[in-house]
């Protein structure tokens, strides 16, 4: 079997898992009191920053700190899970199929996951921004461009954080362990986007995004996304993550 056969079978097996609930449900929860205390945008809280962008900004920077790296953990420690159960890794690994072959189709599984979670933020955020605007008598709409400009940037530069998230999940096999040091991980990611190495840890990847862009649409200049040592950094740090994970995986169940 090739990686892309693979993939369309990991791809099936969580068709009959509640991986895309557990996906949704943190976004309705996110949604609903920003919807209620939507008139609380209009008084931004730094200069410069127009109510709209205020509300699109905030709504973002809560599901890139917390909701969707907590959900990226969950999918990695579920996808882990599902080979567990009933012995199904080693069933697999019983076929002429190589370890790090099925390990690379199963990130792929948890990248098209993310990727459909924030398809759900954005199309969440233009019904949510209309139902404010309705409730605020404001217009909190900014323009489709803006939006799925940083959700897609928001998505390429979080493919690290998966990366060492999946690793994790792969050499964690205790799910306990593995949630705990992932949320953990979590923590400092308001922190170390102040630091100078901020670039060597992929957590505060996502926030950092958010956070540039806030800054750009107030009035102080703020910082830029300064792609160099960027780049270098977290392709390299992605490449090793995945090649732990490819080396590790099914190690355990081998023995």
């Amino acid at each position: 079997m090739n990686l892309f056969s693979l993939t369309l079978t990991e791809i099936k097996k969580t068709r009959h898992s509640k991986i895309l609930v557990l996906l949704f449900i943190p976004l309705v929860i996110l949604w609903i009191p920003n919807i209620v205390n939507a008139d609380m945008s209009l008084s931004p809280v730094m200069e410069g920053i127009t109510p709209e962008n205020n509300f699109f900004i905030q709504s973002f920077m809560g599901f890139a700190w917390f909701i969707f790296p907590a959900s990226i953990i969950v999918c990695t420690v579920l996808l882990q899970q599902s080979e567990r159960t009933n012995k199904g890794i080693l069933k697999m690994l019983a076929l002429p199929v190589r370890p790090g072959l099925l390990c690379l189709a199963k990130f792929l599984v948890l990248v098209l996951l993310s990727f459909i979670q924030i398809a759900a933020m954005t199309g969440l955020y233009f019904l949510c921004a209309r139902i404010a605007s309705a409730y605020v008598d404001y217009d909190l709409m900014v323009q489709a461009e803006q939006v799925l400009k940083l959700s897609g940037t928001l998505f390429l530069f979080s493919l690290p954080m998966m990366a060492l998230y999946w690793m994790m999940a792969v050499c964690l096999t205790t799910p306990v362990f593995s949630i705990g040091l992932g949320l953990g991980t979590m923590v400092p990611s308001v922190l170390m986007i102040n630091a100078k190495i901020w670039f060597l840890y992929p957590p505060c990847y996502p926030f950092y995004v958010v956070m540039t862009n806030y800054l750009k649409l107030s009035t102080d200049p703020g910082r830029k996304l300064d792609l160099i040592p960027w780049i270098p950094a977290a392709a390299a740090l992605s490449i090793l993550c995945l090649l732990i994970a490819c080396l590790a995986f099914g190690h355990a169940e081998r023995k």
